[in-house]
């Protein structure tokens, strides 16, 4: 995605690399393995959010208050997050959360074996499962020394590669079951990031659902504001408030004076408990 930092360009060229057909796959629950009891009431919003590269000023993100969108991704971590971010404290969350953003709690994790390109921390068959763990635990802390707490959901983002290398596509899903297993472990919800020709794919088609993320955040740039006219996997795949959608990127915006290059997303989905 544009805070992952592959260019326009490139990002098309390795979507289209990846295979452009999708194909409807099973049911998943939308949080399994969870014990009601123990959890925190899910926060949702449904409406337009956008993400950009570095969390924005708390001046440009009260000039944007109130205009198209209600909801900001933010990148809390990983050692493949695209950008620094100055902005992104404890004190920067809880200013945004009062005058009324919601806030999407991204986590730029290890990438593919068999992705293109180099990446600062990538999978391999042996370290799927530990990495995977090690950067759950990472993603919780730094989630949570922002002020997003228990029960907030964190979104993994797993750029495109090759599904159609079983190896590849295997370590990935290792990894990705590790990591949720995780996070539901340390009482917060699984989301994921993916292209729904390839790393979302994987997700909503693998035969076993096991410790798969509850909440999909798809990249497809259709230019369709929706979460439901375009949705590509099975129909009773991730019902109830799991989807997100990336369907614009790059779109540069000014509003009160501030510009900011943002993707734009339709959301309903959980987002992160504040305050």
């Amino acid at each position: 995605m544009a805070g992952h930092r592959q260019s326009k360009k490139r990002r098309y060229i390795t979507w289209a690399a990846a295979g452009a057909a999708v194909v409807a796959g099973a049911g998943l629950a939308a949080q399994s393995s969870m014990a009601a009891t123990t959890w925190p009431a899910q926060k949702t919003y449904t409406g337009r959010a956008f993400d950009t590269c570095a969390a924005p000023s708390l001046a440009a993100m009260k000039a944007w208050k109130g205009g198209l969108y209600g909801a900001a991704a933010v990148y809390v971590g990983g050692r493949n997050r695209g950008c620094s971010q100055p902005n992104l404290t404890a004190s920067w969350v809880k200013s945004v959360s009062t005058v009324g953003w919601k806030l999407i709690p991204l986590y730029v994790g290890a990438q593919p074996p068999c992705q293109s390109g180099s990446s600062p921390e990538k999978i391999t068959a042996t370290t799927a499962a530990s990495l995977g763990r090690t950067d759950a635990d990472d993603a919780v802390a730094k989630s949570s020394a922002l002020g997003m707490k228990a029960g907030s959901p964190i979104y993994l983002d797993m750029e495109s590669y090759d599904i159609t290398n079983t190896s590849c596509n295997n370590a990935v899903l290792t990894y990705v079951r590790a990591f949720d297993k995780e996070l539901r472990a340390k009482v917060y919800r699984a989301g994921y990031y993916g292209f729904t020709s390839s790393s979302a794919k994987a997700i909503a088609n693998a035969a076993d659902k096991t410790d798969l993320p509850g909440n999909l955040w798809y990249a497809l740039w259709d230019k369709q504001n929706t979460t439901t006219a375009d949705w590509p996997f099975g129909p009773t795949q991730y019902t109830g408030h799991s989807r997100g959608h990336q369907y614009l990127v790059n779109s540069k915006e000014t509003r009160n004076g501030y510009t900011i290059t943002v993707d734009r997303d339709a959301w309903d989905a959980p987002v992160a408990i504040t305050g």
